[in-house]
Formats: structure tokens, C-alpha cells, sequence
């Protein structure tokens, strides 16, 4: 077998995972009747966020296989996290509530942003 094609199923079952994760964190949050802010998908996409800082960090001090970065970045964050969702609630949003929309475009963008740098510093503090 190819390292490509390891390296796309890498990303598929990764993909996989991720993405069965989001559904349920999602729902778990759509369930607690929070309002009509989609506090779900920015929850997955700050703790994406907070994730891929910490492996950036991990991955950028260690030498991390090419198929497991593949799995966890790609597949995995790329599952789990989701922009074209994002958009879609930004949009709903801007139809109902101006203030919703403008919060969460900021909140992902600043929050997703911010999740990234905690992560990573976190990472090279625990890793030296």
C-alpha cells in the first residue's frame, strides 16, 4: 500500500472520527435549549482550535509519523471542526439577529484564533 493511500485513509478515518464527535457535541449543546446562538459549533471549533495548537507545538519538537499527523490534523480537527457550518449559522443569523450574527463571526474568528496560541503555549510548557 502506497504512503499516499495511507495517508488518505489517515485523513478518512480520522475525518470519521471527527466528525461523529461534532455531531454529538453539537447536539449535546443544542439540547440544553441555550437560545438560537450556535454555541455548539463554536465550542467544537475553539476546542479544534485548542487542540491543533497543542499537536502544532507537539509535532513541531517531536518527530510525529506523517500518517498520524495526517489522521489527527486533517482527518480528525478537519472533522470536528467546521467552517461551511460557521457560515451557514452566520448567515441564519444575519436574517434574525444583526448583534447574533456579528457575535458569532467574531467569537469563532477571535476565539478559534485565541484557542490556538493558548494551545500551543500550553504544549511547549508541558513539553520542556
Amino acid at each position: 500500500m502506497s504512503l499516499n493511500f495511507q495517508i488518505a485513509l489517515a485523513v478518512g478515518f480520522g475525518g470519521a472520527f471527527g466528525s461523529i464527535l461534532r455531531f454529538y457535541a453539537v447536539d449535546y449543546v443544542h439540547k440544553m435549549e441555550l437560545g438560537n446562538f450556535p454555541f455548539g459549533i463554536l465550542l467544537v471549533n475553539i476546542f479544534g482550535s485548542f487542540l491543533i495548537g497543542i499537536l502544532y507545538a507537539y509535532f513541531s519538537t517531536n518527530d510525529v509519523s506523517t500518517i498520524l499527523k495526517a489522521f489527527l490534523i486533517a482527518g480528525f480537527l478537519g472533522g470536528l471542526t467546521t467552517f461551511s457550518t460557521f457560515a451557514l449559522d452566520s448567515y441564519l443569523l444575519f436574517n434574525s439577529s444583526l448583534n447574533y450574527a456579528i457575535l458569532n463571526i467574531l467569537s469563532n474568528l477571535i476565539g478559534s484564533i485565541f484557542f490556538v496560541l493558548i494551545g500551543f503555549k500550553l504544549a511547549i510548557f508541558f513539553i520542556k
